[in-house]
């Protein structure tokens, strides 16, 4: 067993190579091989085949490519393009207008893709021109876009949660239920914010928008259908007991293809650039859980979580003194590394100490992606503002952070609320299972 001060040595020889500009799983692999090295010797990292092949050989990854997939071909089958016009038919009154559809046709895209990055950049394709032309004020515009699309990984199905649940043998469904009421709360805590700051400034919203017809309204209401179905066959067939996540997932790509022939837009070009964009994003998810997993195995042969909880003992810290440390360590961590990887490096080490304070797994999981979701949109590193300032090709990042900094402010109360209120996670996991 080694001592704290050595795991925090390793822990900051592993930031420095993810900040040099190495891979992430080369980070966390090349840690993983020198913790090993040192103190335990050749026989544990010829044990390192065997923990990839039983790590990699879990049904549940199974679930990873197969909503990646079908995000991918929703996005390529014109389905955001569709729902943002039919919600902007119904929002456009609100203090704001079309702002609200940013915030709604993100949370509604969130719940069949999984993926806040596929969310930024489809929202953002489709929003950012229409919200230009009607003069909105492009900092608020690109803030509600990067914030909006954080939902990507609350709102179920996640693809943070389905990791998270793998590494730590946290059910799934429970994961997925727990998300939900926090997901529907912070997306009307966005649109509150923008109500809010519209009001106080009618100038960010631009000229009025003249109304639809009633009739025209409700016809395009069929839009919002597609993705509504997939996430009611998804969820339902889990919660049911029809299906595992996995299996569930493999019913969401039969519907995306069904959607999308029903568009008249399944074609072989469609689907060889969906797949391609699944294998990358795929292969770069599961390589990283790879060293993630050595990693895991060589913290737990060296004690490092067993350390680290009998340090923290010595101080009598209560659970609540530990979530706020964790706040301070994640936000702060949040600058400077990409949010899944932050979660898997850090998993290993926090899981055991939150295990040992008597934290709910499930509470845990929905309070780590809601850390995440900041990182997304805190600069330097937040993957968010990138991906809209990339999609809006002008003008200065430092927009789209302004832009999303009263945001962060907002998530940063909502922690709050979800550690004074944790049955706002709990109560939907405790009532169905």
């Amino acid at each position: 067993m080694i001592g704290v001060g050595e795991a925090a040595i390793g822990f900051v020889i592993m930031l420095g190579l993810m900040l040099a500009g190495l891979p992430v799983a080369v980070a966390l692999f090349a840690t993983a091989f020198l913790g090993a090295l040192v103190f335990l010797g050749w026989p544990t990292l010829m044990g390192f085949g065997n923990q990839m092949w039983s790590g990699q050989n879990d049904f549940l990854l199974t679930a990873i490519p197969l909503f990646v997939f079908l995000g991918e071909t929703l996005v390529r089958s014109g389905v955001a393009d569709a729902l943002y016009r039919s919600l902007s038919d119904w929002m456009r009154k609100l203090p704001g207008g079309l702002l609200h559809s940013n915030i709604g046709v993100s949370a509604i895209f969130s719940a069949v893709s999984g993926s806040s990055v596929a969310t930024a950049a489809t929202i953002g394709t489709v929003a950012l021109p229409i919200l230009k032309e009607r003069q909105y004020d492009e900092r608020l515009t690109t803030g509600t876009i990067a914030a909006g699309a954080t939902l990507g990984i609350l709102i179920p199905p996640s693809i943070n949660m389905i990791i998270y649940g793998s590494m730590t043998n946290t059910s799934i469904g429970q994961l997925f239920a727990a998300g939900l009421v926090p997901g529907i709360l912070l997306t009307a805590c966005f649109m509150t914010l923008i109500i809010v700051l519209c009001v106080l400034n009618p100038r960010l919203a631009g000229p009025a928008l003249e109304p639809r017809p009633l009739r025209e309204k409700l016809a395009n209401l069929l839009d919002i259908l597609p993705p509504l179905v997939i996430f009611i066959v998804v969820m339902g067939s889990i919660y049911l007991g029809w299906a595992t996540p996995t299996e569930s997932a493999a019913i969401g790509v039969v519907c995306s293809l069904a959607i999308a022939i029903m568009k008249r837009r399944l074609s072989f070009a469609l689907l060889h650039q969906a797949m391609i964009s699944t294998v990358r994003t795929s292969a770069m998810i599961l390589l990283i859980m790879v060293g993630a997993l050595f990693l895991n195995f060589v913290v737990g042969m060296l004690g490092i979580p067993q350390a680290l909880t009998a340090f923290v003992s010595q101080f009598g810290a209560t659970p609540l003194e530990i979530i706020l440390l964790l706040v301070v360590f994640y936000l702060v961590l949040g600058c400077f590394m990409e949010t899944l990887s932050m979660m898997i490096a850090t998993l290993p080490v926090v899981f055991p100490l939150i295990v040992h304070m008597g934290i709910d797994p499930v509470w845990f999981g929905v309070f780590l992606v809601l850390m995440m979701e900041i990182g997304l949109i805190t600069p330097p590193i937040g993957m968010n503002l990138y991906i809209v300032q990339g999609v809006r090709e002008s003008g200065s990042i430092v927009d789209v952070i302004r832009g999303a900094l009263p945001f962060v402010v907002l998530m940063l109360f909502f922690v709050g609320l979800l550690i004074a209120w944790p049955q706002m996670v709990l109560w939907l996991p405790g009532l169905l299972f």
